[in-house]
């Protein structure tokens, strides 16, 4: 193992210092999953069933909002399971919390060229947008869609799904242009070769049937029609947390598409500290690791603390690795900004930090010296 003041530190031996942490724990996910879901449906049913604005409806809506957006979050780690690992935790999700949620977990297999060298940051990426080489307005364009995807949602499941039936044609363009949870609106998707399509029709259907029994309870009058506005309300505020998380999840300075090195996608993306309780709630599962994550992906979500831990206390000073760690949201936040702000002016960037990869890195640098 090179030592504190290398400057260079083979991937390989930094592997090895997580290494004995990739295994998952199970029954960490369970506990952590179930107990989210009970608050969150809890505190969901206390808002809905509490006059709007009182102060029992708004801790229903504050608490079961975070509690929700935390068993959401659920989805990313079951994209990085293996193909038979923890079946039973992914069926369990879905019955849940994915169908009730109008979130199946196959909507999320476009992650995976999330995490592909030669897709990262392009257009191909559906989680990547240039927003730290873009004007503000780009930036209020991407909250604004937290406003108009539970609409969106809606109309997939309860208007697509037996459109797409009607004939194969059909039915592929749905499952590629409009079965993705995605912030980059030009993403299409593919089919994977082996793709269980009756399980994700089936997914399908019953996200059918949920949305037809909320709507048919309201024209029946069963339930009030407020129910649905509230219900969109609470949507919004269980994406919008999403969308917050996002905006910092990456430094977002590719505004070509072109493809980025893995070093580059490194220097490109971010990791949280900051008061843990507070940062837990906004960015759950340890998603405030994002670069660690991106880094090695297949690290459970209760283990990345402990990686990043180590990582800190082992790696040289001028591991590239350090510069992707950032003292809080707002230091994050404020990075964002200033770029966009000088996107917006049409102003080079100046600072060293924020100029283009070229300019920043010199030689091109190897995971190598990670």
């Amino acid at each position: 193992m090179a030592s504190s003041t290398s400057t260079a530190f083979p991937l390989r031996d930094t592997w090895k210092l997580v290494a004995d942490l990739n295994e998952r724990r199970a029954w960490i996910y369970w506990v952590d999953f179930l107990v989210s879901v009970t608050i969150g449906y809890a505190a969901a049913s206390l808002y809905l069933g509490s006059p709007f604005g009182s102060w029992q409806g708004i801790a229903g809506f504050v608490i079961g909002g975070f509690a929700l957006f935390r068993v959401g979050s659920f989805i990313h780690e079951i994209i990085h399971f293996s193909r038979h690992e923890m079946v039973g935790f992914t069926v369990a999700w879905n019955l849940i919390a994915g169908i009730p949620m109008l979130m199946p977990s196959f909507m999320y297999k476009n992650h995976v060229d999330h995490h592909k060298r030669n897709s990262y940051g392009t257009h191909n990426d559906g989680e990547y947008l240039p927003l730290g080489a873009s004007p503000l307005n780009k930036v209020i364009w991407f909250f604004a869609q937290a406003l108009i995807l539970p609409a969106f949602i809606a109309f997939r499941f309860l208007v697509l799904t037996p459109l797409s039936f009607l004939h194969p044609k059909l039915r592929v363009w749905v499952l590629e242009r409009a079965s993705a949870y995605v912030i980059n609106f030009r993403y299409h998707g593919s089919i994977p070769k082996h793709a269980p399509l009756w399980a994700w029709a089936a997914l399908e259907w019953a996200c059918f049937l949920r949305l037809a029994i909320m709507f048919g309870a309201v024209g029946v009058g069963l339930t009030h029609w407020t129910r649905i506005p509230m219900l969109y309300l609470f949507a919004v505020f269980v994406l919008g947390l999403n969308y917050v998380r996002n905006l910092v999840a990456h430094r977002y300075r590719n505004p070509d598409g072109a493809e980025m090195s893995y070093e580059e996608q490194l220097d490109d993306s971010v990791n949280l500290e900051g008061v843990p309780i507070l940062t837990e709630l906004f960015f759950p599962l340890n998603l405030r690791y994002h670069a660690l994550h991106h880094l090695f992906p297949t690290l459970p979500y209760h283990n990345l603390a402990t990686a990043h831990r180590r990582l800190m206390a082992e790696l040289p000073a001028e591991a590239p690795y350090r510069n992707t760690v950032y003292a809080g949201f707002w230091a994050a936040v404020r990075e964002l900004a200033r770029n966009s702000r000088e996107a917006t002016l049409g102003h080079k960037m100046a600072a060293p930090h924020f100029r283009s990869f070229k300019r920043l890195a010199g030689p091109r640098k190897s995971l190598r010296q990670v």
